[in-house]
């Protein structure tokens, strides 16, 4: 299989376990657990998102330069420090 053939398998595969634990998480509320359950789900997708970002930057598609070029540096919310006149 190629490789957006197996993220798509991935990706149904997501969709299925979400789908399966929907109902569970109704039968037992909001709880820790279930809600443990909803996060996991969630994590699982957000990994594989960031799993075929790798898989492109190693095929040599690169990143969004928002993200290469970013320093890290979060001023926040009073910004920079600098005044506006």
């Amino acid at each position: 299989m190629s490789l957006e053939q197996d993220v798509a398998a991935a990706r149904r595969a997501v969709d299925e376990l979400e789908a399966a634990c929907t109902p569970l998480s109704r039968h037992f509320g909001d709880t820790v657990d279930a809600r443990r359950l909803r996060v996991d789900v969630a994590r699982l997708r957000d990994d594989l998102a960031l799993l075929c970002g790798a898989a492109r930057v190693a095929r040599g598609i690169p990143a969004s330069s928002a993200v290469r070029y970013d320093d890290g540096y979060d001023p926040g919310p009073g910004g920079s420090g600098r005044a506006v006149r």
